[in-house]
């Protein structure tokens, strides 16, 4: 898989393959350089590189390459993760962080980006699950398409922005990976701050409540509006892993829902 694009891009591999759902990784040196040669195996992937290319290396990484499922990325090589600070005492610092990326790949761009995903396609699951297990879900549903018919802030979104997918590239400072390449409204990009399942934390009402302070402060969102999204996504994450089933994480995107629903209500 790697092979055709080491010779044609002059590459050295520099480490182990990494394999995940949806891409195959390698690290790489170009041109002295560290980078990561990615090669994707399902569309969203595709879409992402697109993205990436579209924003030229302002708040993402860098792409030196890109030829069909492939894409040459800067590679990050700092050391501090967004993960571990949320989990060691700086999640609030991380959640600003995260608030900051995502402003600078929120900003207008002179140049728009042809064909991209919008929110009203990349929800098409939760209905469906919603009719079929009803209880939550239908709740989350029914917020969804409220959003979906009255949208507002409208921009090009990364779709999956979580401490995961924002990486320390040391001077160049936090940049994003990994994007999905939807448009829609802004607020939508700050749910899986609240939803990364990675996080022990995210059922922890009391954490919900001072991220939910701190987001919609740093980014310049009504608390109401950013709760209605936070269901809404999570709806839509439990109505995802429910159709692989994966039981487990879905359940825990039910409960953030739960909570981001009790606070509505509050």
């Amino acid at each position: 898989m790697f092979a055709p694009y080491l010779d044609r891009w002059s590459l050295i591999s520099d480490g182990e393959p990494i394999i995940t759902h949806s891409s195959r990784l390698l690290p790489v040196l170009w041109q002295d350089r560290p980078a990561m040669l990615k090669v994707a195996t399902d569309i969203d992937e595709r879409y992402g590189a697109l993205l990436m290319q579209w924003l030229e290396g302002d708040g993402a990484a860098h792409v030196y390459a890109h030829e069909g499922d492939a894409v040459l990325l800067e590679r990050a090589t700092g050391k501090r993760s967004l993960l571990v600070m949320a989990m060691d005492g700086e999640d609030d610092e991380a959640s600003r962080i995260l608030c900051r990326t995502a402003a600078r790949l929120h900003a207008p761009r002179e140049r728009p980006l042809p064909d991209p995903i919008p929110l009203t396609r990349w929800f098409r699951d939760l209905e469906p699950a919603a009719g079929k297990h009803g209880g939550t879900l239908a709740d989350c549903s029914a917020i969804a398409n409220a959003l979906l018919a009255d949208p507002r802030d409208l921009a090009v979104l990364h779709g999956d922005i979580h401490h995961g997918n924002i990486l320390d590239f040391e001077e160049r400072g936090w940049l994003a990976i990994d994007p999905k390449r939807l448009h829609g409204e802004r607020g939508f990009d700050f749910t899986n701050i609240f939803a990364n399942e990675e996080l022990p934390s995210i059922t922890d009402p009391a954490r919900f409540r001072r991220q939910l302070a701190i987001v919609s402060a740093e980014a310049g969102l009504e608390p109401k509006r950013l709760l209605q999204w936070i269901a809404a996504y999570s709806g839509l994450s439990a109505a995802w892993f429910l159709g692989d089933p994966n039981i487990e994480q879905a359940e825990t995107a039910l409960k953030v829902a739960r909570i981001a629903l009790t606070e509505l209500a509050a």
